[in-house]
């Protein structure tokens, strides 16, 4: 679907012509924006609950409806290019990224990140990316597009790896509202650059399949929807999970059908003929899910617990992620054997940092017992991040790549949304069990004050410091309050480790999907697959 054709007789880009290094320093600017912007939300979160006197929750469960927006929307965002012009699209993408961005700026309470950044941002990301694509194959060509492909990688790579720093000095120093500002001010000198962009042309089939773009929104939706609003505590949780579970099986006997009667579908269920294509998408998924479990649980735990500043939080994350960069680029430019074998020890090592880290929860006073752990599983992510995209996309057809790429984008996307989002319900509900519990126990509060903590917990259970708690309890009793701040204590930890379990099993799953792997033939190179963005 979003594979780019040009009409009979256009003239392709040549590789033999002056190279147009503006454009392509352009594109790289809008795919470091699209890759760092969760990155300053993520080691933002204790600043932005304070800001807008929101609550920790709300803010990852706006960060995870951000990423569901954009795996919902990627598949119809391509077509949406095709239909209306990659160019436009491109713009449109770059324009709903700013309005998000703008919004961070100037947003008051939660209500404003949520319609502005996650959801309008959402889907300027789900037209962004596909829209990239093509314009670099119709703007470019032979070592030129190999170049711009090189570079715009390198930038999503730099992006990933130094944004938790960057996020955290800005929101330290000047203020979160800052960061945002600074992406719009970036999405600004791109559309200045505008001109510089030629449309890639369309000329396949214009039909829509309507009925399929909304069973995978509906589908991918509800799944998440229902997590996030259980963690809430919200009502109608099973039925739009159920919604959600069958409008995906609903969209596997839709697509199946309508390519039986040969017309147009969302995505071509044929790719997932092939087992490498499927083994892969897979992989993508469930490191996807483990990543979001990861970057939303950490966050949490050095801010709220450790009570450390943005910054403290990015430098505490900053091994997960800069041992992925480094560990991606070495294994990208070094054959290690069989890809399968590499994205074998890649989930091997995700989960051993992350077992790791169990023990050291309740223990940590810094955020440097986290370091050698983070090591651990950012060098699997590295090794995951060098194998999984081109092993999911070398068994497909060049013609029909753009397409596989896609789906392999909103797996990922759909994996990340999921991550975060069931991690910090699991998180919230442990939180409430452990906490009633052992206030249930006590032998401090009395009957009322247990049945007090019971009702509030029932309702709004909430990750809190114990600053902010203590805040809360300044008009209680001395011992009551010793008690309360006492039980947080111990309480947080204990759901912080369950929390973990979600991109621990995440990862388990993995390391049981790539042991199938390797039973399966090597993919064969594809110089397709090298040329994608995403994935």
């Amino acid at each position: 679907m979003t594979t780019s054709s040009h009409r009979p007789g256009a003239a392709a880009p040549s590789d033999t012509g002056k190279f147009n290094g503006r454009l392509a320093i352009l594109l790289a600017m809008a795919m470091f924006v699209l890759v760092v912007d969760t990155s300053i939300m993520n080691v933002s979160i204790s600043a932005v609950v304070h800001d807008l006197d929101t609550t920790a929750s709300g803010v990852q469960g706006a960060i995870a409806l951000e990423a569901l927006v954009s795996a919902a929307f990627i598949l119809i965002g391509g077509k949406t290019g095709d239909l209306i012009g990659r160019k436009l699209a491109y713009i449109l993408g770059l324009l709903g990224y700013a309005i998000g961005a703008i919004a961070m700026t100037l947003a008051q309470d939660l209500r404003a990140i949520i319609i502005f950044w996650a959801i309008i941002g959402g889907i300027g990301a789900s037209l962004l990316l596909p829209s990239m694509q093509s314009l670099i194959h119709g703007n470019f060509a032979g070592a030129h597009q190999k170049r711009v492909y090189a570079l715009v990688g390198a930038s999503a790579a730099i992006a990933a790896a130094v944004g938790p720093l960057l996020g955290g000095f800005i929101t330290t120093f000047l203020s979160w509202r800052v960061g945002f500002l600074l992406e719009a001010l970036i999405i600004a000198v791109v559309l200045s650059g505008i001109k510089l962009v030629k449309d890639v042309p369309y000329t396949g089939s214009r039909a829509v399949d309507w009925v399929g773009a909304a069973l995978s929104v509906v589908g991918m939706g509800g799944i998440v929807l229902g997590i996030l609003v259980w963690q809430e505590g919200g009502e109608w949780v099973g039925l739009l999970i159920a919604i959600g579970a069958v409008a995906m099986g609903g969209l596997v006997w839709w697509l199946r059908t309508r390519k039986r009667r040969g017309r147009a579908t969302l995505i071509d269920p044929g790719l997932f003929e092939s087992k490498l294509f499927r083994s892969g998408v897979s992989g993508q998924l469930l490191q996807q899910v483990a990543l979001g479990g990861t970057m939303i649980v950490l966050p949490l735990y050095l801010q709220l617990v450790l009570e450390y500043n943005a910054l403290w939080a990015g430098i505490s994350i900053a091994p997960l992620s800069l041992t992925m960069f480094v560990v991606a680029l070495l294994a990208g430019r070094r054959g290690l054997g069989r890809p399968a074998n590499v994205i074998l020890w890649g989930f091997i090592l995700l989960v051993a940092g992350l077992v790791v880290l169990l023990p050291i929860v309740p223990r940590a006073d810094s955020g440097w017992w986290l370091t050698i752990p983070l090591i651990i599983s950012g060098a699997g992510l590295g090794l995951l991040v060098s194998q999984l995209n081109n092993y999911t996309l070398s068994p497909i057809s060049d013609e029909r790549v753009s397409e596989a790429a896609g789906v392999n984008s909103a797996a990922g996307s759909f994996g990340l949304s999921f991550g975060l989002a069931f991690a910090g319900a699991i998180m919230l509900a442990t939180l409430a069990f452990t906490f009633t519990a052992k206030a249930d126990a006590s032998t401090v509060l009395s009957p009322e004050e247990q049945q007090q903590v019971s009702t509030v917990l029932e309702e709004d259970a909430e990750l809190m410091s114990n600053t902010g708690l203590e805040e809360l309890l300044v008009d209680q009793p001395q011992d009551v309050q010793d008690e309360i701040i006492a039980i947080n204590t111990e309480s947080r930890p204990i759901a912080l480790q369950v929390a973990l379990g979600i991109p621990i099993l995440a990862g388990l799953l993995g390391l049981l999907n790539a042991l199938r792997m390797r039973r399966l033939p090597d993919p064969k190179a594809s110089t397709a697959a090298e040329g994608v963005l995403g994935g």
